[in-house]
């Protein structure tokens, strides 16, 4: 058991900012969630979003008072929102946070988001709860429709384990083994289900929890050494290597490994961006430069499942992909290759036909294999001449594709609406000199084309689908408040309709976060796909916003924001106006206060 102490049933500081978890506070009676809050302080899980539930009651109670509210509970106006809270956490601190459900209809409404998190391979604790499997402790009618039948395959499909112990005794070894599965990469949301009658009954008996120096994640997983030599061999015979690169960047070694990985080989770097994983500025970064495809004899794929976009060119109508790869490319695949292969969901993408796949953690594999190229190099200097010539072609692409981004980016330069360009530039111009993190969206890579993202830290990684970015933005917030970071959401207007209450949380919970908002007052993604429809099939393109555009009436997103405790202003259409407002905000984000700045752009 964790030994009891006395502290306050009111504090809620978080371990975040003491160091590690407050200590319980007993009372004459244990009760079986008492058990489940223990875990909790043992697994030092810091912060718990939710939206309120009577299935755990019990739990509810028992983190409140014997927790010492710990984890600090964050309330949420709908269960996607702290999901994604929780998603946006893990992608920017690196650690889980717990996510809790109310029974069967809180794990539904929750369904997209947890299925979000295991594509993006976040690691969410997420805890649930169903009526008494006790028949007899039923309540009439709401406990049965609010109960299933094993409720953990409602998402089993897209979690990485769901477990529900039918006796307290049982609770302590299945989170441990939940916790280890999370965090195991691949990292992905767990479930875990607790009996609401369970929850309540007296803890009359001891309860072992796990040992203190057990380990419940494993070593990372190391690549077989004869396959990187192998791989080492290849990269030195080609003439002009590519690497491509997706997920390297969630841990920050392996962000600083790959800088030299890339410049031993003098190798252009494309960024498919699900992390952050090399620096924009670099000169062998030529993330959006599809052209570095067309020349390739080799692609090093460093854990990428998305490896068909960036190398083809895609025809939207007739959904035909062109590859850019010459047929003589060879391609080594270095990552996780089928362990995260799902039977329902599709996110694995097509199949990649590698000359060699390497099973590993890029983590590892980077270096050990960036010290073999080395020790080759070492006795070929024609294969060092290579890489230095290979790094100046490179750095000169890098060059005149940023000169041309900056030239694109005056075009239009004093449109009303804005451009995103022009949006991007300002933003950019003001926060240059802060300690900035940009939450997901990117502006349609604008701020990747003009922006120094020169620390792993500055971007998680690239928005998901609609209804995603704003709890995303704000659990990428809430990992950054302790380090004072001023932290940016470039927020789509139709996002946030999706979950307007989710503003609220940021007040409540005092998250410092910047919202500006990308507001084009349309879905104009699926408009786009309209257009493109109306053009093929010669039908009117005027007709084509219908059920698309987000006006008559246009939402007041200033308004709104103000009404739920936010400092905002807006609407702004022009681009002078924006610098200024912005540095009007970051004043109020540095007092405590979050701000949003409602900025009117272009629809294209």
């Amino acid at each position: 058991m964790v030994a009891a102490g006395h502290r306050s049933a009111q504090a809620a500081t978080p371990a975040a900012a003491t160091g590690g978890p407050p200590a319980v506070v007993p009372a004459p009676q244990r009760w079986a969630s008492d058990l489940i809050v223990d875990l909790l302080h043992h697994f030092q899980l810091p912060y718990a979003a939710l939206n309120p539930g009577a299935s755990y009651r019990g739990l509810h109670d028992s983190i409140v008072n014997y927790g010492a509210n710990y984890p600090c509970m964050m309330l949420c106006q709908h269960e996607e929102t702290a999901v994604q809270i929780a998603h946006g956490y893990a992608k920017a601190s690196g650690k889980p946070m717990v996510a809790i459900l109310h029974n069967l209809v809180g794990l539904l409404h929750a369904n997209m988001a947890i299925y979000y998190a295991y594509i993006d391979r976040v690691p969410i604790f997420i805890v649930g709860a169903t009526g008494p499997l006790d028949e007899t402790k039923r309540r009439p009618r709401i406990d049965w429709t609010h109960s299933a039948n094993v409720q953990g395959q409602a998402v089993r499909d897209y979690t990485k384990w769901d477990y529900q112990p039918s006796v307290i005794d049982g609770v302590p070894e299945s989170f441990a083994r939940a916790y280890g599965v999370m965090m195991t990469e691949p990292r992905g949301p767990i479930y875990m289900c607790y009996d609401a009658w369970l929850q309540e009954q007296p803890l009359d008996h001891a309860v072992t929890l796990p040992p203190a120096q057990a380990m419940p994640v494993p070593s990372l997983l190391a690549a077989d050494p004869a396959s990187l030599r192998q791989a080492a061999a290849m990269l030195l015979e080609a003439q002009r290597p590519v690497i491509l690169t997706e997920y390297v960047g969630r841990d920050a070694r392996g962000f600083a490994a790959l800088i030299e990985l890339a410049e031993t080989l003098g190798a252009a770097v494309f960024d498919v961006n699900s992390r952050l994983n090399f620096p924009g500025c670099h000169p062998l970064n030529l993330s959006m430069v599809k052209d570095v495809f067309r020349d390739a004899d080799l692609l090093l794929a460093l854990d990428v499942r998305d490896w068909e976009k960036p190398t083809s060119e895609l025809d939207s109508i007739t959904r035909s992909a062109v590859s850019l790869v010459p047929p003589g490319c060879r391609w080594i695949d270095i990552g996780f290759g089928d362990l995260e292969l799902s039977s329902w969901a599709m996110d694995y993408q097509r199949l990649l036909q590698a000359d060699l796949r390497i099973l590993a953690d890029t983590t590892t594999a980077i270096p050990a294999l960036t010290q073999l190229c080395k020790e080759l190099q070492s006795s070929q200097p024609h294969a060092l001449e290579r890489a230095s010539a290979n790094f100046a072609r490179n750095a000169e692409r890098h060059r005149a594709a940023r000169a041309e981004w900056a030239r694109q980016a005056r075009v239009d330069w004093d449109a009303s609406p804005l451009t995103l360009a022009r949006l991007a530039s300002e933003v950019w111009e003001v926060i240059r000199a802060e300690d900035w993190v940009l939450t997901a969206g990117t502006l349609q890579d604008w701020t990747r084309k003009l922006w120094d993202f020169d620390q792993p830290y500055r971007h998680p990684g690239k928005s998901l689908g609609t209804a995603t970015q704003i709890g995303i933005s704000l659990g990428v917030a809430l990992a950054h408040r302790d380090a004072g970071r001023l932290v940016v959401d470039l927020q789509p207007d139709g996002d946030l309709m999706f979950d307007a209450g989710a503003l609220w949380v940021a007040a409540k919970h005092k998250i410092p976060l910047l919202i500006v908002m990308y507001n084009n007052r349309a879905y104009y993604n699926d408009w786009e796909h309209q257009l493109r429809l109306a053009k093929q099939r010669q039908t009117p393109p005027e007709r084509a916003h219908i059920g698309m555009d987000l006006d008559g009436p246009a939402p007041d997103f200033a308004g709104l924001a103000r009404s739920m405790g936010w400092y905002a202003e807006g609407p702004i259409e022009r681009g002078e106006e924006v610098g200024p407002a912005l540095r009007r905000a970051i004043a109020q984000v540095k007092a405590g206060q979050p701000a949003l700045l409602d900025t009117i752009t272009r629809k294209r």
